[in-house]
């Protein structure tokens, strides 16, 4: 993107053309930005104003948005879109929510919209119609916390990844979903648990914060996702089965594998599969892991999510008989889904709602 040296057409005679040099600054800012420059940003890297007036009609520069241009021609980038909408909301904006999650890699795929947070105090107001091309329609939020939740160095500016695993779980549409995102968050080692717990206390409204809370505190000693969290809670504690350890390392031969919930103790393993289909090549790699670790005594067993979400009370009952077979000398308790005494096994349990 550097070393912009265009001649833009200003007429049709010979004295209407001239040469336009970018100057250097502004070819470096034009480099980080994705080729995105904000009309107020230039006079900050010794830009004519007038300048972008001139490339605009030349057809040189493009408008993504009311201010913001791209300085190519063609479709922008999804980089440069973003740039564009953070741009778009002042200097002091900030990427966030799901566009935040994006570009840290939290997310797994692009959202329509793009989310930019702004001081609580500012105005930005961005008419549908101020869109160009195939620029995004810009979701602006506002927060009084904006100085302190947007990261100090990284580029282009968004919120810290506690402060955006934070807001994902305040719009998502259930205490499920808000747990996927803490769990995804630690799980790809983009932050930790102690962290978004810190971040939490500075939060003087936040939905289901003892939930969140107790759910980081399981994630400390090794829940990765949403299943697993409903696991320890429906179908583990609620039914008073011992605490198994999670995503212990096991090794056979040279092998090394990590089992989602191991009780060494009774040499049982619990493994969970969220995936609504499961290629058959993985699944064969999974049954041949099982044979190898089975040679060494260890059952495992496997439970999907409606095992986990809709029949917690007939799976922890199954796994109580295969624990008690192998020693453990408790009970397991009757949460409030489960009645009669070993009825769930005979499935006369009511089904639980997801």
């Amino acid at each position: 993107m550097s070393g912009y040296r265009v001649t833009a057409q200003l007429g049709s005679s010979e004295s209407a053309r001239m040469r336009i040099q970018i100057p250097s600054d502004c070819e470096e800012l034009l480099d980080q930005q994705r080729g995105v420059l904000a009309r107020w940003q230039a006079s900050t890297c010794g830009l004519d104003p007038s300048t972008i007036d001139v490339m605009l009609r030349s057809d040189r520069w493009q408008t993504l948005y009311r201010g913001v241009y791209a300085a190519f021609t063609g479709e922008p980038s999804r980089e440069s879109l973003l740039w564009a909408a953070v741009r778009r909301c002042g200097p002091t904006a900030a990427l966030s929510y799901h566009s935040a999650a994006e570009v840290d890699k939290l997310a797994d795929r692009p959202a329509v919209l793009l989310h930019v947070t702004v001081a609580a105090g500012r105005e930005v107001i961005i008419p549908e119609a101020e869109r160009h091309g195939s620029a995004p329609r810009i979701v602006v939020h506002r927060s009084r916390r904006v100085e302190s939740a947007r990261h100090p160095t990284r580029m282009p500016p968004r919120t810290r990844i506690e402060e955006t695993t934070l807001d994902l779980t305040q719009v998502a549409a259930s205490l499920d979903e808000a747990v996927g995102w803490l769990s995804r968050a630690c799980g790809r080692r983009l932050t930790r648990a102690d962290l978004l717990a810190s971040a939490m206390e500075h939060r003087r409204k936040l939905r289901w914060r003892a939930e969140l809370s107790g759910a980081l505190d399981e994630i400390s000693d090794g829940v990765h996702s949403t299943l697993e969290f409903r696991y320890v809670r429906d179908v583990e504690r609620a039914h008073g089965l011992p605490a198994a350890k999670r995503q212990a390392l096991v090794t056979t031969g040279t092998r090394s594998r990590y089992l989602d919930n191991l009780y060494a103790e009774f040499g049982l393993a619990v493994e969970l599969d969220g995936r609504a289909a499961h290629p058959a090549e993985a699944r064969w790699q999974d049954i041949h892991r099982d044979n190898a670790l089975s040679r060494t005594g260890l059952i495992i067993l496997h439970y999907s999510w409606t095992d986990v979400t809709i029949r917690a009370c007939q799976t922890a009952w199954e796994i109580a008989d295969v624990l008690r077979s192998r020693g453990w000398t408790g009970h397991p308790a009757r949460c409030s889904h489960c009645f009669g005494d070993h009825a769930v096994l005979s499935g006369r349990v009511p089904e639980r709602t997801a």
